[in-house]
């Protein structure tokens, strides 16, 4: 059984440590700095075993060196990004699988944001660490893949079951919502979050995480099969990719 912990960070990154409960083990996913996870860890744990990074940006890796320095932990990244994981030590590749105790994690290869960037799913716990490919709501910029990465990573993880649960490495929830209702106004399961979104952030709880199923029916980057938007975006009888480029585009610009 996994323990998770949501670890607030910089302005709105999310990290998260992880704890094995049959083997004692600790990790974070993407220490954005080093003072929340350290105070958490030496107040609760007082070890940390792994540092497991989704993709190389500094808000995900920033307190790298300074936890393995502290704590002696060990480093894992994806193998493209080898070079740009600070204190990296362990290299992980496609469809690869790694344990933290008894947990197994599968390695889901979603470039698009960046060209290594990975999730950590875990089947037994009904999780996935997404990163910056998946938000709540939303998805990733586009830095240094393509639209059509980005579109084929999202339905990797469209396509696990829909009692996932997603811990994505941004509150972003309450912008992707504003966007969301701009070009799917008619749904009223979107409708329905516009205030359960607002008392957490209100009461500064986390919006996240958010089960699969339940962004299938509200993140429109997840619906682009949807006949109502395309007819929104005026691209009836456009192919699924583009309308997610599209919709990628506007929210840039959004």
């Amino acid at each position: 059984m996994l323990d998770v912990e949501i670890i607030p960070c910089l302005k709105d990154n999310y990290s998260y440590v992880i704890y094995d409960q049959e083997s004692n083990l600790t990790g974070v996913i993407d220490p954005s700095e080093f003072n929340p996870i350290d105070k958490f860890i030496s107040s609760k744990y007082q070890k940390l075993d792994y540092i497991f990074n989704t993709h190389h940006h500094h808000d995900h890796v920033g307190g790298n060196i300074d936890l393995k320095k502290k704590y002696n932990a060990k480093i894992l990244g994806s193998e493209i990004d080898k070079s740009r994981i600070p204190g990296i030590d362990v290299t992980l590749g496609k469809n690869e699988n790694i344990k933290l105790g008894k947990t197994n994690f599968e390695i889901i290869f979603v470039p698009g944001h960046t060209k290594g960037h990975i999730a950590f799913y875990s089947q037994e716990n009904k999780l996935i660490f997404t990163g910056d490919a998946l938000f709540s709501l939303g998805c990733g910029r586009i830095f240094e893949g393509s639209a059509k990465q980005m579109y084929q990573s999202l339905n990797k993880i469209k396509n696990l079951p829909g009692d996932t649960r997603i811990f994505c490495g941004h509150e972003y929830t309450k912008s992707n919502l504003k966007f969301c209702m701009r070009f799917d106004k008619k749904n009223k399961d979107l409708s329905k979050k516009i205030k359960w979104v607002n008392e957490r952030l209100n009461k500064n709880i986390p919006t996240v995480p958010v089960s699969l199923s339940r962004e299938l029916k509200t993140n429109i980057f997840l619906r682009c099969d949807n006949v109502i938007i395309k007819n929104e975006l005026k691209m009836t009888n456009s192919p699924d990719d583009l309308i997610f480029e599209k919709l990628r585009n506007l929210k840039d610009q959004f």
